[in-house]
């Protein structure tokens, strides 16, 4: 299995950037999609990015397009996710997920594509 661990969480003013990584290890695999998912306090898990390990395929949350970029490093085992003129309802708690099918296999923020998650890092954006 793969293991994920985000970080770069935390606070940051609107406006402002940040910038998550996850981190995988264990199994790893080719061609598998990786994605960034959050969930808001009484909200449920949505996704905002994903992107494909083997290919130059990405997707974005119509909330987030724009603002956000998906990225990786597959040298480093390592996606990113860097977070522009992040506004307070990108107040979430941001998770990795990681799917050994390819991002086109099904609906790309399917949470039944995605077999291993991380334990989440907090982004707070205040009013």
């Amino acid at each position: 299995q793969v293991q994920l661990q985000e970080s770069g969480g935390g606070p940051v003013q609107p406006g402002g950037s940040l910038r998550l990584s996850c981190a995988a290890s264990g199994n790893l695999y080719m061609g598998y999609c990786m994605g960034w998912f959050r969930q808001a306090p009484g909200k449920q898990r949505e996704g905002v990015a994903a992107i494909f390990t083997n290919g130059e395929a990405t997707y974005y949350s119509d909330s987030v397009k724009g603002r956000f970029t998906i990225s990786r490093d597959n040298a480093k085992n390592t996606v990113y996710l860097q977070m522009n003129s992040l506004k307070s309802e990108d107040t979430a708690m941001y998770y990795c997920a990681a799917s050994r099918d390819y991002c086109s296999t099904e609906p790309v923020f399917s949470e039944s594509k995605y077999n291993a998650w991380g334990q989440g890092t907090q982004v707070t954006v205040p009013h």
